[in-house]
């Protein structure tokens, strides 16, 4: 399964606090199955001193061979232990996916 390559992929390489990762592809236009769009809250204090777009790239670099292969889109919600402190009943939804659920 993909969602635990992801998963795998980013313990590793983040020795993450938090890590969660959705595999949200159901709300999206793709085939029954489908394991291409993914949510990640990921709290790492490796992200320290890392504006978002660093950690971003840092991620989608741990990641190329995924997001080459199958993997569409990343929903990324990165965080340090301090940042990550209060928030974790505020993580934002993922938008809705236009056309979502068109597919039968």
């Amino acid at each position: 399964m993909i969602r635990e390559q992801i998963e795998e992929k980013l313990r590793t390489a983040f020795q993450p606090a938090h890590l969660e990762v959705h595999d949200e592809s159901y709300r999206h236009n793709v085939p029954a199955g489908s394991e291409s769009h993914f949510k990640v809250v990921i709290v790492s204090d490796s992200f320290a001193n890392q504006r978002f777009l660093m950690r971003h790239r840092a991620i989608y670099s741990t990641l190329s061979d995924e997001l080459a292969g199958g993997v569409h889109a990343l929903a990324l919600h990165t965080y340090t232990l301090k940042e990550w402190e209060g928030l974790q009943d505020t993580v934002l939804a993922s938008p809705n996916c236009r056309g979502a659920g068109m597919l039968a």
